[in-house]
């Protein structure tokens, strides 16, 4: 039911419409139809005023409000109005919901201090937006949720980052946010536009008060009834306004102080017929209105203006007054009379102006010479009051180098306010900010690196173009980083070889994160060519590190070898170097490489891992160590403890991309147990996020599980919408390709019975990946499954079965299943029945918990066994027919049925179980045997195929597809099939 709207047209004059709009998009947020709405217009035209109302809507309805301004002073501080907005959540005492944040809490210790845990937590913007987001719909849950981020064109590029993902995730949200920015062009605009083109956000421009509108207004001001207000003076103050409602009240006042405008005999009347031109009328009432408040009062709000929006109280009074004699009551005077607010979230010393236009009308009325003599104050100010410039104030320290003329200093200033927000883990601000330097100093690119000596220094210049570099990499800008590392390589053949090679060994990691590994091995080569001759592992040891990780992805021959050989390497240089980051990422590359080759060894890798991140405090790298150990667990023994453990610190300390990592190898654990329902949970809650949160190769991963639901349950038509997918995904490049072919592709064959298929893709798998430790595919078949079909083909005798007996990969648990059968098989056929049972006990001992597998690799040998008289066919048949039947495997399930009847078993008709059958094709009249066939001509293969997958005779196919013709009113069997793959396709 939509609630009535609050009526407040008296309180907001001409804006009564744009009102009721903000009012419906706050209805719709209760009711979690959750959106965005831009608003914008120029300086004075009402937007802060406007979202205000819109706050007070929400509070009358018992909505959470969390509002955050922007500020001019900033890049500097990424994710300011985000961190004030919900610092006014902690400070009303709001606990932050933890059953709704999970993992993201942490995350969002880096906006409240008294909400983090540790520093492990994910540093990635996406996984902050994400963490915002659950917070804003845990907050409106019960009433809704309003974020309101003001000045939106002052924000930082972090910050719009997470607009832009709020925005694109709020449809089914309770949230509603509503953004204020400036209709000039910018980042923030060109944001506000590309929302409302794709239909993610409104946009609601406010325009000028009309005539009418101008005469409420001024009569609001001046306290009296439309009806008695004079026409006249309503005109002048529209004339000398243009409609703008902030530029009205100001010379509304100022012609009150002037005596232009007074009140005789109960009327407003004007005084005199003088005019002037905006803005110069704006500017004579910002001034005459501060010299009202005493002769200190003007030069401290100049001073404070050149300074900006927001600015620091200590280093205003110095501009203005050195000798530091200036009265408090001034201060305290503009901020009673509105000129000026504390600006609370940045401390005790800073005070902002209440609106834009007083600074720029303040600004307007100083010369360059005396804006260049304030700026050089104002920095002599701040290195006499902390020479340190903490926080904002090297940033302001760098702006106003800039206007004094000290354009060297500025851009060393410039440059460390970038090293800053790259520390920070804000490489979009430090972009922002070498983009600012560049405006102010000249391009920042590879052609300028040498300029004449009275410019910037050469070596200044080449590091501000070094950290954006290293600012685009962090900020996943691959291709445009390496544009400027090769600029930087052309151009600057003087620089530092280590500091150089450091740059490429970060794009190395940057392309390694973003899955280019052709792009990080580039980046590895270019590195080593500028190591001095004779370099040892000390030099080497970044270097060695991330091309150990590249190294595992690629193609190559003996690559799991070399990544080996590169971690050790790198161990002792990090040792040497006593970088324990580097020494940790060391540790668990070496324990990657060799969980080929023996478990315990890897083991023993990632238990250093875990002590060195322990001691040095890395939590990031302790989970990496957890998430290794118990993945070696999970290979060995099938065993889970040690991966919920994984997974529950990876929670806790908020790496939410390493908790999603475990999260999908647990979902693929349940899929081998055929325990789809809990699979499906894991998958659904977090695949949507996953894609959200750009995590691509989790995603990927989560994908590949899903085709390997889809082929454990003999699903076709789903399965081949999940290798779409996957594909799509970059699926066929990736590391999860062999597992989709041998676990899903290769499964879902033998399933159906087409062993011609089966046999190619096994085929296949055992070409793309041998059954050596040169591979970490340790479960996609060829240490297992395709042995077994190998074996039952005599492809491979008992020195194959041994050489893989004795690997690391054959005596891990889903592999030993079948290895186990294929040793079955070889005793049986050298005439040693007693073994084979043994050997077969086994196998079906470690496939307990894989009950699809089980069945299916009985139903495998049991040709085999009935050939060489061994084992217990007849009881394995029934069983897996039983199985099969009841989880739908139709083709399967009737290939044990017929193979019971062969050996002499009383099997009766399978008629039951229509309840697989769809509704539509049981009003047809469509049988369970019919739809068995049914469900396979969506591959359109030809009536012997169906035939021998199904057991039956071709006469009998070609009998059922007659009957499908005619049931589903096809004219023919080609319309037939096209019948059934719509249908499929369609469910």
């Amino acid at each position: 039911m939509t609630e009535p709207r609050v009526d407040r047209s008296g309180g907001l004059v001409g804006r009564e419409d744009e009102l009721a709009l903000l009012d419906r998009v706050l209805q719709d947020a209760r009711q979690s139809r959750g959106g965005t709405v831009c608003v914008t217009g120029e300086p004075g035209i009402g937007k802060t005023r406007l979202a205000g109302e819109a706050i007070t809507l929400a509070r009358e309805t018992g909505m959470t409000v969390l509002k955050g301004r922007c500020i001019a002073t900033g890049p500097a501080v990424p994710y300011r109005s985000l961190t004030e907005a919900l610092l006014s959540l902690a400070r009303a005492g709001g606990a932050p919901p933890t059953d709704a944040l999970g993992p993201y809490l942490p995350v969002l210790g880096r906006l409240v201090p008294e909400w983090a845990i540790g520093d492990a937590c994910d540093r990635s913007p996406i996984v902050l937006a994400e963490a915002v987001l659950r917070l804003a719909a845990a907050c409106g849950r019960e009433r809704g949720c309003l974020l309101v981020i003001d000045d939106l064109h002052d924000a930082d590029p972090e910050t719009l980052a997470v607009l832009e993902y709020l925005a694109a995730n709020l449809a089914l949200l309770p949230v509603a946010v509503v953004a204020t920015l400036r209709d000039t062009p910018g980042a923030a605009h060109e944001l506000a536009d590309t929302l409302a083109q794709r239909g993610e956000a409104g946009l609601l421009r406010l325009g000028r008060l009309e005539a009418a509108q101008v005469h409420v207004l001024t009569a609001n001001c001046l306290g009296c009834p439309p009806a008695e207000l004079p026409v006249a003076v309503s005109d002048r103050v529209l004339a000398d306004s243009s409609g703008i409602p902030f530029t009205a009240a100001e010379l509304i006042r100022g012609m009150r102080a002037e005596g232009r405008l007074v009140r005789t005999e109960g009327r407003w009347r004007l005084v005199g017929t003088s005019r002037a031109a905006i803005p110069f009328t704006l500017v004579r009432a910002v001034e005459q209105r501060a010299e009202r408040l005493g002769p200190q009062t003007l030069p401290l709000l100049s001073a404070a203006a050149v300074l900006g929006r927001s600015f620091p109280l200590s280093v205003a009074r110095r501009c203005a007054v050195p000798d530091d004699h200036e009265p408090a009551g001034s201060l305290r005077s503009a901020v009673v009379d509105g000129l000026l607010v504390p600006d609370d979230e940045r401390g005790p010393d800073w005070y902002a102006f209440e609106h834009p236009l007083t600074q720029e009308a303040l600004l307007d009325r100083l010369t360059p010479a005396d804006r260049a003599e304030l700026a050089d104050r104002a920095v002599a100010a701040m290195n006499e009051l902390d020479p340190s410039l903490p926080g904002p104030w090297c940033l302001l320290a760098a702006r106003m180098h800039g206007q004094a003329g000290d354009r060297r200093t500025a851009a060393v200033r410039y440059l460390e306010v970038a090293r800053r927000a790259l520390a920070g883990h804000g490489p979009g601000t430090a972009i922002a900010v070498l983009h600012e330097a560049r405006s102010a100093l000249g391009p920042v690119d590879g052609s300028d690196i040498h300029l004449p000596d009275d410019a910037v220094p050469a070596g200044v210049r080449r590091e501000l173009l070094e950290t954006l570099l290293l600012a685009l990499a962090d900020d996943g800008r691959l291709d445009r980083a390496t544009e400027v590392a090769q600029q930087l390589r052309r151009a600057d053949v003087e620089a530092d070889p280590g500091r150089r090679v450091e740059l490429h060994v970060r794009l190395a990691w940057a392309a390694q994160v973003a899955g280019q590994w052709d792009v990080g091995l580039e980046q590895v080569r270019a590195a080593r060519e500028l190591l001095p001759e004779g370099a040892g592992a000390r030099d080497t040891a970044g270097i060695d590190v991330v091309e150990a990780y590249l190294m595992v992805s690629t193609a190559e021959q003996g690559r799991i070898g070399r990544s080996e050989q590169l971690a050790r390497r790198a161990i002792e240089g990090a040792e040497q170097r006593g970088d324990h980051a580097l020494a940790c990422q060391a540790w668990y590359a070496m324990g990657f490489a060799t969980r080929g080759r023996s478990l315990a060894e890897s083991d023993r890798c990632f238990r250093r891992t875990l002590r060195m991140a322990a001691e040095s405090r890395q939590v990031s790298w302790h989970n990496h160590g957890l998430i290794g150990l118990g993945s070696n667990a999970w290979l060995a023994e099938a065993d889970l403890d040690g991966l919920h453990h994984a997974h529950q610190e990876a929670m806790r300390t908020g790496c939410v991309s390493l908790a999603h990592n475990v999260g999908a190898t647990l979902a693929l654990d349940a899929v081998l147990r055929a325990d789809y329902d809990r699979a499906t949970a894991l998958l659904d809650g977090s695949r949507a996020e996953t894609e959200r949160l750009q995590l691509h190769s989790v995603t990927r991963y989560a994908l590949m599980v899903g085709a390997v639901a889809a082929a454990h349950r003999a699903r076709r038509p789903q399965l081949r919408a999940a290798l779409a997918r996957f594909r799509t995904s970059g699926g066929n490049e990736s590391r999860e390709a062999p597992l989709v072919l041998g676990l899903a592709e290769l499964f879902c064959a033998l399933l159906e019975e087409d062993h011609e298929q089966a046999a190619e893709l096994a085929a296949r798998l055992a070409a793309a990946v041998p059954p050596d430790e040169e591979n970490y595919f340790h479960l996609a078949g060829s240490h297992g499954l395709v042995l077994l079909l190998s074996v039952l083909a005599g492809r491979a005798d008992w020195a194959e079965v041994e050489r893989i007996t004795a690997s690391q990969a054959g005596r891990m648990r889903w592999n030993r299943q079948f290895v186990g059968l294929a040793r079955a098989v070889l005793y049986g056929r050298e005439g040693r029945p007693a073994e084979a049972v043994a050997a077969c006990r086994t196998a079906q001992a470690d496939a307990a918990i894989f009950p699809t597998a089980r069945h299916l690799g009985l139903r495998l040998v049991a040709d085999a066994a009935v050939a060489d008289g061994w084992g217990e066919v007849r009881d394995w048949l029934t069983e897996a027919e039983t199985y099969f039947h009841h989880s739908g495997a139709g083709a399967i399930a009737a290939a044990c049925r017929s193979r019971l009847r062969s050996l002499g078993a009383s099997v009766g008709q399978r008629r039951t179980g229509t309840d697989r059958i769809p509704a539509e094709l049981v009003a047809l009249g469509v049988t369970l045997r019919e739809y068995d066939v049914f469900c396979l001509l969506v591959e359109r293969v030809g009536n012997k195929a169906v035939a021998a997958r199904l057991q039956i005779s071709p006469r009998t196919a070609e009998k059922h597809i007659a009957s499908l013709i005619g049931k589903t009113n096809s004219a023919t069997r080609a319309q037939l099939c096209d019948f059934v793959a719509d249908f499929l396709a369609a469910r």
